[in-house]
Formats: structure tokens, sequence, C-alpha cells
């Protein structure tokens, strides 16, 4: 919104019904007159330019939002209008792309100002369903430390010791915790030569072998069961672990 002059009966109503705004800006909407100065700061003072009108107006609530597809110059700008103001801040990386090429922008762009203490609300940007977008959001959070009741999932690189489909169990594992809000981590592991010791720090776990294979439980051999029926016996640990 660059004419300002819409904003007052906008603020008015939205202070009348008790609804926030956000302000946003991205590199592709940023105003003409603050080009040639450096973007980063471009960004910022476009931001709040915006934001003091509103706020001059009475409104209150406010977010305000900068974001842009370059994942350094969006940190660089989020610090700088971070150290600017007091407002609550959305961060995220816009037009991040594709799913494999977005997530890595995203985790890194939002992960490292969540990092800093910078930012309130995120939004991952993907070129894919929207699902993904939250469920990255989630996994970023809890990465950080900040989203505490969700199943953490860790599976080995798998070496030549491996004898097992690690990255299909643990595909198998994740999709059967998925809905769990507990703080859980589990192990996937695809030898039990190194993967007991790698499960030691693991609420539960699976070391994989050809035949036979080991389930984990607080990071100690619990059960030795044939390969075969190895997802059989880890659903029915595990649902002894949640009712625990």
């Amino acid at each position: 919104m660059r004419d300002f002059s819409q904003i007052k009966p906008l603020a008015e109503r939205m202070i009348d019904m008790g609804i926030p705004v956000r302000v946003g800006v991205n590199g592709g909407s940023l105003d003409p007159k603050y080009k040639g100065m450096d973007e980063a700061r471009a960004l910022c003072e476009s931001a709040l330019e915006c934001a003091n009108v509103f706020e001059s107006v009475g409104m209150k609530d406010i977010v305000v939002a900068i974001k842009h597809s370059d994942t350094l110059l969006n940190i660089k700008a989020n610090r700088m209008l971070s150290s600017m103001c007091d407002y609550p801040l959305h961060i995220g990386v816009t037009e991040a792309g594709t799913l494999r090429t977005g997530l890595v922008k995203s985790a890194i762009g939002i992960g490292t100002l969540l990092s800093e203490g910078i930012g309130d609300t995120i939004r991952v940007s993907l070129s894919t369903n929207v699902c993904e977008e939250v469920l990255a959001g989630k996994k970023i959070l809890q990465t950080l430390g900040l989203r505490k009741n969700a199943v953490e999932v860790v599976a080995c690189p798998t070496c030549a010791r491996t004898e097992i489909d690690v990255e299909g169990l643990a595909n198998k594992v994740e999709t059967m915790t998925a809905g769990i809000n507990k703080p859980l981590k589990i192990s996937v592991l695809g030898c039990p030569l190194n993967g007991i010791g790698e499960g030691e720090h693991s609420d539960l776990g699976i070391a994989g072998g050809k035949e036979k294979s080991v389930i984990l439980l607080h990071g100690k051999i619990y059960k030795t069961v044939p390969s075969e029926r190895l997802m059989q016996e880890f659903e029915k640990i595990l649902q002894d672990v949640l009712s625990n």
C-alpha cells in the first residue's frame, strides 16, 4: 500500500474489531523512492514508514515483516530491523523455491535469525503443497529447541555395514509418529555393530540387521526380533512407551 491516505479508515476499522495489522515489505514490492539505497536498509525504512503511519492514527497492534529471496540479504535486513524497532517481527525467506532448495534457504534464513532471538512468527515459503511449509516450520522450531512436544527421528547415513533399508524405515517411523505430541528421540540405525552405541541417547531405537534386528529402549538393548517383524514389534513397544 503506497497510498497512505487509505490507512486511516482501514486502521480505525481494525481497531474497532480488535484486529492487529501486519506491515509487510519484500524485495519485489519496495517503493521506487527507496531505490539506490542499501537494499537492507531500504526494506527497513519502507516498513517502518508504513508502521509509523498506522501508529499515527492510533493503531498499536502492529507486526512488521521484511522479506527477500536472497537469504543473506534477508538475514542482514532483519538484523537491522530488529535493532531499529521493538515491533514483533514476522520472518521468512520469500520465494525460497522448490522443496529441496527452499528447505535449505528457509532453514538457514529463518534458523539463523531465531537462534539470535530475532523473530516472533515464521512462514516457510515453498513452491509446493502448503502442508510441506507447515512441516518445515515445525522442524525448524524443533531443531532450535523452540518446539518441545515433538518426536525427533534421527537416522544414520549408512555405510558398508548397512543391511537394512535405513531411509525406508526412517520414513515409516516418521509417518508412524507424525501426530505424536510428546518429546521423544527415536534412532533408526543401519547395523547392530555401531548402532547400539549410537542409540545410547535415544528414548527408542532400531538397530537393523539382515536377519535379526535390535530394538533399543532408553539407550539399552530391549529386544532382538526377526528383521521381517521389526516394524510390527517396534510399533507395539512405541505404543507401550506412549501409554506410560
